[in-house]
């Protein structure tokens, strides 16, 4: 891959248009960010769980304010990067410079917006329950499932993956005459796609690029123009592999430095974790074995600030900074690797061993002490339930169109969601009830699951 090729301001499902006019007050790429945020696909990331429940009388993240704090770190990593390349290659034209210098932080920024527009209701356990529901389906339905649809429809299906979904969720016109959805450029849709592979080529452990999936079958000649168009190789012939594109590897950084962070912050709030315990964990990345030899300065000033909410806020701001500049000199330190595709950790992954062991000592308390949290579990087990429940109803309302149950059923569908009796139609019928459901805000979902069962009339 090449630093020349890798950014296009082409648009998917507009291929026919022209880029940037010297005319446009915004550019191509800062478009991008604002047709992300002014979507309603993004609005009701509002109403998303991040990992502690919403509403409570302690305001939590939810999936907007945990992406739009992605975005922001996204975008100070975009222009590191970028200020980093366009140094190095100063010899290049004048529109290489001004992409890095100036455009990146905003492909960057685009794409940590979006990054989990397509993760469905009730955090995690929502890509569970689908996953699950198609698993355990038996009978008709079953055999319906075996023998209508091929093996990587099945397994699209099997294996929901909610970074698929957020590429057909930028990229899929639904039941409208526009094509190309948001008509996202090139640069920002390939920063989306962690893990270039279909379904049945990802789910595996040996490379960084296939251990999920990042399109679904009905996104994947979308994917390969993009791939083309930005000399993004297909790194196994014989399968739909792709080498992953360097930019992804900034999102992925905003990504990781921010939930790390911001979990525990939720979690003070809340009371379940103590604000010595958050000063043991992350004062040690200013220790000199981490080679930032800042502790004393660091925890002399944590110390004089009074309000504990105060002296959080102190350290993530000390942490991230810290971060963004060790990753992206990580990022060109790495420049080869990710240019041949053959990078095969995080950003994150490749820090010292003295900061890594950090990250890690922060990951297990976070598993044992917030993501297993009562209240983290109480919501996933509801989301399983009315995930579950939802897909039963409305899958049979697609397997057994004739009952007047089933047309009661349909007339809930919105329109932009297609479905059909013609033959061959199941995939797409079931991909529409999917993408249905994982649109669902967590309210909207509870709201739906009391009404239907009775158990609200209101």
């Amino acid at each position: 891959m090449k630093w020349q090729q890798l950014y296009s301001a082409q648009r998917s499902g507009a291929e026919h248009k022209k880029g940037n006019t010297p005319q446009q007050v915004r550019t191509s790429y800062v478009r991008d960010y604002d047709r992300i945020i002014f979507s309603s696909a993004f609005r009701r990331l509002q109403n998303k769980t991040q990992v502690f429940p919403l509403p409570g009388a302690v305001f939590v993240h939810n999936r907007l304010t945990h992406s739009l704090e992605v975005s922001s770190v996204g975008r100070s990593l975009g222009k590191a990067a970028g200020d980093a390349i366009a140094d190095k290659y100063a010899a290049e034209g004048e529109a290489f410079r001004d992409f890095y210098r100036y455009e990146l932080p905003s492909v960057i920024a685009a794409a940590c917006l979006a990054h989990d527009i397509g993760n469905p209701p009730f955090g995690h356990s929502g890509e569970d329950a689908i996953r699950i529901f198609f698993n355990e389906l038996q009978g008709d339905a079953k055999k319906r499932f075996d023998n209508e649809l091929t093996p990587l429809q099945q397994k699209d299906l099997l294996f929901f993956e909610g970074n698929a979904n957020a590429f057909r969720t930028l990229t899929h016109h639904f039941n409208e005459d526009r094509q190309g959805g948001f008509q996202l450029t090139y640069a920002t849709l390939a920063g989306i796609v962690k893990y270039p592979c279909d379904s049945l080529s990802g789910f595996n452990k040996a490379s960084l690029a296939t251990r999920k999936s990042g399109f679904f079958s009905t996104e994947l000649d979308t994917y390969r123009r993009i791939a083309e168009e930005l000399g993004m190789p297909q790194t196994d012939a014989a399968k739909n592999i792709f080498a992953r594109h360097p930019f992804v590897f900034l999102v992925e950084a905003a990504d990781d430095i921010c939930y790390r962070i911001i979990d525990f912050e939720d979690a003070f709030r809340l009371g379940i974790i103590s604000i010595d315990k958050i000063a043991e964990l992350f004062l040690a990345f200013f220790d000199s074995e981490s080679g930032y030899d800042a502790r004393e300065k660091v925890e002399q000033i944590f110390k004089g600030i009074k309000d504990d909410n105060k002296k959080i806020q102190f350290l993530r701001a000390r942490i991230i900074n810290l971060l963004v500049q060790n990753l992206c000199d990580l990022f060109m330190a790495h420049e080869e690797a990710l240019l041949a595709g053959t990078l095969g950790k995080s950003l994150i992954d490749l820090l010292p061993a003295t900061q890594l062991e950090i990250i890690t000592a922060i990951d297990k308390y976070s598993v044992a002490n917030i993501y297993n949290h009562r209240s983290v579990v109480e919501v996933e087990l509801a989301g399983y339930n009315i995930i579950g429940y939802l897909l039963k109803e409305f899958v049979y309302a697609v397997m057994q169109p004739g009952s007047a149950k089933a047309r009661k059923l349909r007339n809930l569908i919105p329109a932009q969601f297609e479905i059909s009796d013609k033959p061959g139609a199941l995939f797409g019928n079931l991909q529409s009830i999917t993408d249905f459901i994982a649109g669902m805000t967590d309210l909207y979902a509870v709201d739906m699951y009391q009404k239907m069962t009775g158990t609200k009339f209101v």
